[in-house]
This record gives C-alpha cells, structure tokens and sequence, in this order.
C-alpha cells in the first residue's frame, strides 16, 4: 500500500521555527517532505518549494540534495522535478512492524474478517492523521479496486473518528484545524462515549465503516479496529445484531485491556 493521501493538508511552515534546542536543519527537511506529500509522485518544482516553504531557494537546493542521497526523496531525471523516495516506504514499514498494537491484534483480525465477510482494518493516530496499520480484504473487494493508501485525515474514516475523539485536547484541536468546521466538541463527546463508531457512504463504493477502540489497561485508546462492508450487505439490522457484537468482542479479547461492550 502506498503511503501519503491525495487530500490536501496545512503544513508548518519554516516561519514557525523549529522547537527549541533542536536542529533547524531537521525541522526544515520535515517540512519538504510534509510538502512533497501533496499531489502526484515527482511533480514538484524547486522554485515552488522554495515559495510554500518560506526557505530559500539555495536552502532547498541544499537540502533536497542530501535528501535525495539518502534515498527519502527522488528527483525525475528528466524533468528535474522532485517526489518522496523510497527509503521513507522502508523505514516506514520497520516502524510499523515493531508497534505493539499491531503484534497484539493482528492474530484477531482473520478471525474477524472470516466472522463479518468485511475488510478489517487497524488504524492508529499519527498527529491528525489516521494510519492503517494492516488490512484484511473482505468478500466483497476481490478483484475490484480499492484505496490502497494507509494514511487518512482522521475524521474521513471511523476509525480516525474513534482515535482523534479519544486524544488529549491538544491533539483534538489539531485534527479539527485540518478539517472544515463541521465538528464539534459534540461530536468528540459522542464518539467517545459511543461503543462503537459508524460512518455511511464511504468512497466511491459508498461502503459502511464500523471501528470500536483498542484499550490498555488503564482504559486509554491505543488503536482502532474498523469492519468495512458493502451496505447491500451491512446492512442497519445486520451492523446492529453481528457485525458490531463480532467487532467488540474482537476489541475485548485483544490483550491490551479493557474495550467497552
């Protein structure tokens, strides 16, 4: 799967400044990756990151350089123009592979796809993103495209509706400075005092999401499981009286603690 979203987002720029005592240099690399997300893979000029960045023109020449050394970026050699490399898929698949809540919930997840025939999904909250962490295609996705990407603004899917509801304040804030100003404190209060959290006419496919929370044993949310389906199946009754009891025992018997239900 690939890693990014085609959905645009607010970056920090240079004129924020680094966090003191930490190295400018870092802070504006991050930045150019953060700018590189958006759009298709090595469209971007030098001249324009310069302009979205607030850096300067040999600033970003200097550092697109090292990063394309070290393999975190990539440059087309025909159009000279710049993309994320491919060292950031590897570094990125180390990290996701040593999360414990992937090592604790993946051994649940097959059981939950075989019980609901849906796709089962993983997700945990990186800043205001929703990452999936691993995906099990249901019945009803052989064959047919689907959204590969693991990386999705939080409250386009529910299990980013579940994570970001149940994060410190700080972090709620974030999430809803990248969004529009449809949600409200009402909406976190619901989320996060639902069981379970369903969202309608996802995609293209217009499918049914339904996450519930993975908890630790002090009750804080560590992760989210979703169950996708095609709504001429999961439908209101089904979701109701199988899909959600099959998710929530799922989230209960994952050995992190204590979920709801």
């Amino acid at each position: 799967m690939a890693l990014g979203t085609a959905t645009s987002r607010k970056v920090t720029r240079v004129r924020d400044g680094p966090p003191r005592g930490t190295l400018g240099t870092i802070h504006n690399a991050r930045i150019l990756l953060e700018l590189l997300i958006e759009g298709p893979a090595r469209t971007h000029q030098l001249t324009d990151l310069a302009a979205r960045s607030g850096l300067s023109l040999p600033t970003v020449h200097r550092l697109l350089r090292s990063l394309v050394t070290a393999g975190l970026v990539e440059q087309d050699p025909q159009t000279s123009r710049y993309g994320l490399g491919p060292q950031l898929f590897r570094l990125g698949d180390y990290y996701v592979s040593r999360l414990p809540s992937l090592k604790a919930a993946t051994p649940f997840l097959v059981e939950l796809r075989k019980q609901t025939q849906g796709s089962v999904v993983i997700a945990v909250l990186v800043e205001t993103d929703a990452v999936y962490l691993d995906r099990i295609d249901g019945n009803d996705v052989g064959g047919v495209y689907r959204d590969g990407r693991r990386v999705h603004q939080a409250l386009s899917c529910a299990a980013g509706r579940v994570l970001a509801a149940n994060a410190p304040d700080d972090v709620w804030k974030k999430v809803i400075a990248n969004h529009d100003d449809r949600w409200s404190s009402e909406d976190r209060d619901h989320w996060c005092q639902a069981d379970y959290v369903l969202v309608k006419d996802v995609g293209t496919a217009g499918h049914v999401e339904i996450a519930a929370p993975i908890r630790d044993t002090d009750g804080d949310v560590r992760a989210a499981v979703t169950v996708t389906g095609n709504p001429a199946v999961f439908t209101p009754e089904h979701l109701e009286t199988d899909v959600a009891r099959h998710l929530l025992r799922t989230v209960n018997a994952i050995p992190w603690g204590v979920g709801r239900g």
